[in-house]
């Protein structure tokens, strides 16, 4: 063969034809005859796959859901009406009971004249989906003692996230109907909202004829039952949406003459993510129930007091280009970690190996001189 056929089959004729630009090439090209493909180098490659989708999918999730700041300040303006919105079934009848609002300002407001009335059953309320005690059993299970368990169940819509938050409450606001009555209809249902004084008050119901400056007949003592399911309890505009800490409650007496009283720190608060955002109201509360003797007043009470701070609640999620940034970077140091650990690997195990070479050299020769 001559020096014309060595040319002829030279590899480098077979590149991509170089021109100007070309020289300025900063990525160098490996030949396919010089590429080894190792099982060592198939493992990193698996192993930085995984690390990089679990990076990239993290990444992910924290940027949609964005950044939360929270920030308290003294509640600009002076606003002098609030609104509660109740929906409450109590295992007696609607005749029976007597619902008043006494605030700290001294006005008393007979809220049973404002509240809907329904006659309903006890027991298509207290098997309900998702009803449970303001608490847990020894075990961390939610229990209603009426045969509905739970394993987990958030209280308090600020588990969730803002512009869930403002999502739920930009549906329409409406009462649920009351279900028609299956069996004895041993309970009454209360619903409805109620303009009172932004100030402490005391939110009661209690038997007719027991109350505070009670009127009307007096009520026999035997049908005493404040056994009761709470649907609803929340200050300031009603979004049905949004789970407050007594919602899907239920408090069972275990007496006749039995006080249940729950106190609540209702904080103003307002949530916002962009231009969209709401004002409502949080609260946190504390129960306590016990059986009172027959000179008692039995009942249900709600003792409010309205925090004079705002809380404020923002969402930020940063931009699409900083999240694409972000992601390259995470990628780019995964493959750089990658490649020197594959580099260390491969430098350890030919070391290891060359070693285990020379040690086997040793003892042949040694051999072959004991034998001579």
């Amino acid at each position: 063969m001559d020096l014309h056929e060595k040319n002829a089959f030279n590899e480098d004729n077979f590149g991509a034809s170089r021109g100007i630009v070309s020289a300025f090439d900063a990525f160098p090209k490996s030949k396919p005859q010089y590429v080894v493909q190792t099982s060592g180098g198939g493992k990193w490659t698996v192993a930085m796959s995984v690390i990089c989708t679990f990076l990239f999918w993290s990444e992910l999730v924290s940027w949609w859901h964005g950044s939360e700041s929270h920030t308290f300040a003294v509640e600009k303006g002076v606003s002098h009406q609030m609104q509660i919105n109740l929906d409450i079934v109590v295992r007696m009848q609607c005749a029976d009971l007597h619902v008043n609002v006494q605030d700290a300002s001294g006005d008393r407001i007979h809220a049973a004249d404002k509240l809907h009335r329904d006659r309903t059953s006890w027991d298509q309320w207290v098997d309900g989906k998702g009803v449970h005690k303001l608490g847990t059993d020894a075990e961390g299970r939610i229990f209603t003692g009426a045969g509905y368990k739970v394993t987990k169940h958030e209280e308090g819509f600020g588990e969730e996230h803002v512009h869930d938050i403002v999502a739920l409450g930009k549906r329409r606001a409406k009462w649920a109907k009351t279900p028609k009555v299956k069996g004895n209809a041993d309970s009454c249902r209360m619903y409805g909202s109620l303009e009172l004084n932004k100030v402490q008050g005391d939110f009661h119901i209690t038997a007719r004829g027991h109350g505070y400056r009670a009127q009307g007949q007096h009520l026999d003592h035997s049908r005493f039952n404040f056994s009761h399911v709470i649907s609803e309890m929340s200050y300031g505009p009603f979004y049905p949406s949004l789970v407050n800490p007594l919602d899907r409650t239920v408090n069972t007496a275990a007496a006749n003459f039995h006080m249940f009283q729950y106190y609540l720190s209702v904080v103003p608060t307002y949530y916002s993510v962009g231009s969209r955002a709401i004002k409502t109201n949080q609260y946190a509360v504390t129960e306590q129930s016990k059986e009172i003797s027959d000179r008692g007043i039995p009942g249900i009470f709600f003792k409010y007091d309205i925090e004079p701070i705002l809380l404020s609640v923002h969402e930020d999620r940063s931009s699409f280009f900083r999240f694409l940034v972000k992601v390259v970077n995470i990628m780019s140091g995964v493959l750089v970690a990658g490649h020197w650990g594959f580099t260390l690997t491969e430098w350890a195990r030919e070391a290891i190996g060359k070693r285990r070479r020379s040690t086997g050299n040793g003892v042949l020769g040694n051999k072959h001189e004991y034998e001579d």
